[in-house]
């Protein structure tokens, strides 16, 4: 993970393979870069601390905390220390789908108001054992073992149902937290409806508030951001995500793909948004 051509090629080799394992990574190369997968990630900090903001909100990462990066959220490295040392699993969204048949389906939106829990270290040992087969089964090719898939679905279940017990007594908080709901039903809407609409008041009526009520109960969760500075940063971190990822790519396609009606109005919405202009963005990175 140390460039963003390797980011690509882990993307893709996810997406085709189902799952990749990496039991120990070493720094965090990347500072202030919003990293948006479209897949899940599973971190789990081994040693060191690692300051980040998911979703725009800021947090801090330290030994034997566990996370879960949903599909299409946002993260972003402010800083880590020297000794950060930690555990990834990445799963394609084609698998997370299926796994969500049994097991994300119900509650699957804490992961974006709670993104992490604390483990102990009998625990960790637990989950570092888990990641090792997991890693066992993920080397293996389709050819090579006809079970390879429905035996990491089976283990990628176990380990969930193991997070979910260890996490059980964060969830009762979060549960009783409005605020927090309010908050996590948003995101997710967003990532669901950005191409079609970029309005507070859609997202407030699809909740059933009122925009003003629902703005104001925003803040309180989003550190005083707004629910439109919260799209717009979501919109324009996927704008860089598409113009890194295809650079031959003209800003007028970039436009079409983010559902803007012309490539005048998606360049007003990023300039508002990041201070640059689009191709601005693209030159800085040729």
């Amino acid at each position: 993970m140390q460039t963003d051509a390797t980011l690509d090629q882990l993307i893709e080799f996810v997406e085709l393979n189902g799952v990749y394992v990496e039991q120990e990574i070493h720094g965090w190369p990347t500072t202030g870069v919003d990293m948006l997968f479209p897949h899940l990630i599973i971190l789990l900090c081994l040693r060191g601390s690692a300051r980040v903001l998911f979703d725009m909100q800021e947090m801090v990462i330290e030994k034997n905390d566990f996370g879960v990066l949903m599909p299409g959220h946002v993260l972003r490295r402010v800083s880590c220390s020297d000794d950060y040392v930690y555990a990834s699993i990445s799963i394609s969204a084609e698998m997370v789908s299926e796994l969500k048949g049994h097991t994300f389906s119900h509650d699957s939106d804490k992961f974006n108001y709670a993104p992490k829990c604390h483990l102990t270290d009998v625990q960790v040992k637990r989950m570092m054992a888990l990641l090792e087969l997991l890693e066992t089964i993920a080397s293996h090719d389709r050819n090579d073992l006809q079970m390879r898939r429905p035996l990491l679905l089976t283990q990628l279940a176990v380990g969930y149902e193991f997070v979910n017990y260890y996490r059980r007594e964060q969830d009762k908080d979060w549960a009783e937290s409005r605020s927090a709901k309010l908050y996590t039903q948003f995101c997710d809407l967003v990532v669901e409806h950005y191409r079609e609409n970029r309005n507070v008041n859609f997202y407030a009526g699809l909740m059933g508030y009122e925009p003003r009520y629902f703005s104001k109960v925003f803040r309180q969760f989003s550190n005083g951001l707004s629910p439109l500075e919260w799209i717009q940063q979501y919109v324009a971190t996927k704008a860089k995500y598409i113009m890194d990822a295809q650079p031959k790519q003209t800003v007028k396609e970039t436009a079409y793909q983010l559902g803007f009606p012309n490539t005048a109005n998606f360049c007003r919405y990023f300039k508002h948004a990041t201070g640059i202009y689009p191709q601005q963005y693209k030159e800085r990175g040729s």
